[in-house]
């Protein structure tokens, strides 16, 4: 069994994907190309945005939109305690510096109810993740953000094409970052990321930055970087879009199955949320025994991961900000926790029932 079969999604659509692939090599243009402008188009229409700019991986994509939000050097930005350590490293890279809020237990997501006490004078930003394929709670963060005079980047790196309130995540903040990463649920294969927004300001200051800080060849406006899209990525992920949807029903389908197969297990604590309000990127339960459970499970050929095991305020990369354990309680209640179990869009029912099985076998022995 694996975690997540990488290959199906290539072989789902491999007459499509090779196309596309002979397509590129054969048109000549291979940055910033006719793929990259077709990819843009169909995300933006997809996220229900007026506009997408293909960047290079996630993490460029977060920097990139706090920098055309105005987030500045000696600015703070409120992040998420409970997080992959890539949203509290773009807002170093640019320069400001990561100010955590707990999550809802119920969610892991961002309490909106923690995030004014956080608020300082320096506050320019909100970065809102929605976790594991389940949205945050924007309605409130985007009230808080008003009151305040905040901008709100959505870190979409784990929720492509869930909803919220009737709209597309990545349509929910003033922008949004996304990774393509291979393992997403909408994945290239290599590195790409993109920002969506309606704010065609922030948009062109995007497009400007990832590339060197021109709009004209030799004429830099700004002090920018070379992080564009591959164009060859670009074609592989307009390919993969119309699949989104279906991939994530075949996602919520083996969550179905988790829910209705370890509902009751003793110590084991299932997502409090529904099939129907995430697209599973991760399927996380809870066990206070988790590193024996997990190695039970290894032993039996299940593959488990953890996600994330070192809260970001724990890292050694933030040992500068003098955070201690104890700081954030239920983010590290979490992380001592958190047990990852397969899920995907070609995972068979049949992997689904024999992981339920070999995790109560575990329980029980």
């Amino acid at each position: 069994m694996q975690f997540l079969d990488m290959k199906a999604p290539y072989l789902e659509l491999k007459d499509k994907l090779d196309a596309a692939y002979l397509r590129f090599m054969n048109s000549g243009r291979y940055v910033l190309g006719p793929e990259t402008e077709e990819f843009e188009k169909l995300w933006a229409e997809y996220c229900g945005c007026r506009y997408c700019v293909g960047v290079s991986n996630g993490l460029d994509a977060l920097c990139l939109g706090l920098e055309a939000g105005g987030v500045s050097p000696g600015d703070e930005v409120i992040v998420p305690a409970n997080t992959y350590i890539a949203t509290w490293l773009a807002v170093s890279h640019v320069g400001a510096v990561p100010v955590p809020v707990e999550p809802e237990e119920k969610s892991f997501n961002i309490d909106p109810a923690k995030i004014e006490a956080a608020i300082t004078a320096k506050t320019t930003a909100i970065a809102a993740v929605h976790l594991f394929g389940r949205p945050a709670d924007m309605e409130p963060v985007m009230a808080i953000a008003k009151k305040h005079n905040l901008f709100v980047l959505e870190d979409n790196a784990q929720s492509q094409g869930a909803f919220c309130h009737g709209r597309r995540t990545g349509h929910l903040g003033h922008a949004a970052a996304f990774s393509f990463y291979p393992a997403k649920n909408i994945g290239a294969f290599g590195e790409a990321g993109c920002v969506t927004t309606d704010d065609h300001e922030i948009a062109d200051r995007v497009r400007v930055l990832r590339n060197y800080g021109s709009r004209i060849k030799y004429h830099n406006e700004l002090k920018g970087y070379n992080r564009r899209i591959d164009d060859l990525q670009a074609a592989f992920l307009a390919v993969k879009i119309p699949y989104l949807d279906e991939w994530n029903a075949r996602r919520r389908n083996i969550a179905e199955r988790y829910f209705a197969g370890l509902s009751g297990i003793p110590g084991v604590r299932l997502p409090e949320y529904t099939p129907a309000d995430s697209v599973w990127h991760q399927f996380v339960i809870r066990v206070e025994n988790r590193d024996a459970v997990r190695e039970s499970l290894r032993l039996t050929g299940i593959p488990t991961m953890i996600h994330y095991p070192v809260p970001p305020h724990l890292s050694a990369a933030y040992r500068e900000l003098g955070f201690r354990r104890g700081d954030f309680p239920l983010t590290e209640r979490l992380a001592d926790t958190f047990l990852s179990l397969p899920i995907g869009p070609h995972m068979p029912a049949a992997d689904a029932e024999e992981v339920i099985a070999a995790l109560r076998a575990v329980i029980a022995d």
